[in-house]
Parts: C-alpha cells; structure tokens; sequence
C-alpha cells in the first residue's frame, strides 16, 4: 500500500513538513552557504601561502649559486619554517648535494632521511632513497644500504636500484649477486640511463670465468711468478 494515495495527500504532507521544519531547512542552507565561502575563503588563503613558500623556495636556490657559505643556515631556517611544506624535502636534498660534494657523508645522510620523511611523492622519495642508498656505499654501511634499497619504490627506479644493488654486492665481494643484479637492471632498460652499466657487467663477466677457469693457486700468483715457471 502506497504511504500516500493521493496527489493531495502528498500537498498536504509537503506543506505540514514544511510549516514544521522550514526554519531549520533554511537555517541549514544559509549554514552550508556559509562553509561554501569559508572553504573557498580557505583554500585562497592556502593557495597563497603556498605561493609565498614556492617564491621563498626559489629564491633560497637561486641565491645559492652565489653564496654557498650562507645556503646551509639559510636552507636550515626554511626547513625549520616550512616543514610541513612539500618544499623542505627537496630543500633537504639540496642540502644532501651540497654534503655530498664536500663528502659530509654523515650530514648528507642525515638531509636525505629527512627528504624521505617529509617527501610529498613517491618519485622525490624514490631520489632520496637512492641517493641515501649510495651514501650509505660511500659509509661502508652496505647491509642498510640493501635495505633501502629494499623498500618500495615506483617501477620507475628498478634499473637504478638494481645497478646500485650491484654496487654494493660488488663491494662486499659477492660477485655473483651482483652479476645478477647488473642483468636485472639492463632488463629493466638500465643501459638508457647508465651507458657504463654494459661494461661493469661485462668486467664482471669476466672475472667469474676467470674464476670458474683458472686453479685457485695460479689466479693468487703474481704475473713474475708465473713467467718464471
């Protein structure tokens, strides 16, 4: 059974609803109306916020080209300020860089964990990743650089991964791992990126054949040693 079997019963019904509730609907809209400009009022207020902190962003790189002394404090300062802003994780990789290039490996270490913390994307954490991932190399930290290395990562950065895996197995001597690791990163299309990643499998290559082909006595001996017999 219908609630309402007439056209009238339903008139009837609207205008009772209305006479009981039509204050408290109006009271709604001019409320919602309100939160409409409050919210736009907001977002404009936010959209110019992030404005300035882009211009300040900017402007901190740009003066960093001519003065190098001052970047840390001042790229400091921004972080400090900013750091809810998408713009300290990539302030922090600028102040990675500049560890890097005087060979802070602690300090750059330090920057690149902060730009992973604070990264807005995955494609700046994925940089950060691998740029600690080699940091890490250069502190003879290889298990946790393996484990960085380990996380997820966007499809994006299996070559690179892959190639700076095959660093540090390399490193640690485990030639056939990092064998492994050089193909995986030329299957992932590495070589676009890395032309000398051909050659450090190739070296590599050899030196297992070499390995798997000469006695173990004869590849510790010294080429003198060998003419001599």
């Amino acid at each position: 059974m219908d609630v309402y079997q007439t056209e009238e019963q339903q008139v009837d019904a609207i205008k009772g609803y209305w006479q009981e509730n039509g204050n408290t609907i109006i009271a709604g809209i001019v409320l919602a109306f309100a939160g409409f400009i409050g919210f736009n009022f907001y977002k404009d207020n936010k959209l110019v916020d992030e404005l300035a902190v882009s211009d300040s962003y900017q402007t901190l790189i740009a003066n960093s080209v001519n003065d190098k002394t001052n970047f840390s404090d001042q790229a400091a300062k921004f972080i400090s300020e900013n750091g809810n802003s998408s713009y300290a994780s990539l302030t922090a990789l600028a102040l990675a860089k500049e560890a890097a290039n005087e060979k802070n490996w602690t300090v750059a270490q330090a920057q690149l964990n902060a730009a992973i913390a604070s990264a807005p994307t995955d494609a700046i954490k994925g940089i950060a990743s691998l740029r600690l991932a080699r940091v890490q190399i250069q502190l003879e930290q290889y298990t946790d650089a393996l484990s960085t290395l380990a996380k997820p990562l966007p499809k994006s950065f299996i070559a690179s991964v892959e190639e700076t895996k095959g660093d540090t197995y390399l490193l640690q001597d485990k030639k056939e791992l990092a064998r492994n690791a050089y193909q995986a990163a030329i299957t992932a299309n590495g070589l676009a990126t890395s032309p000398n990643l051909q050659m450090k499998l190739d070296d590599l290559s050899t030196t297992v054949k070499l390995t798997a082909v000469l006695p173990v006595a004869q590849l510790v001996e010294k080429p003198a040693e060998q003419n001599a017999k």
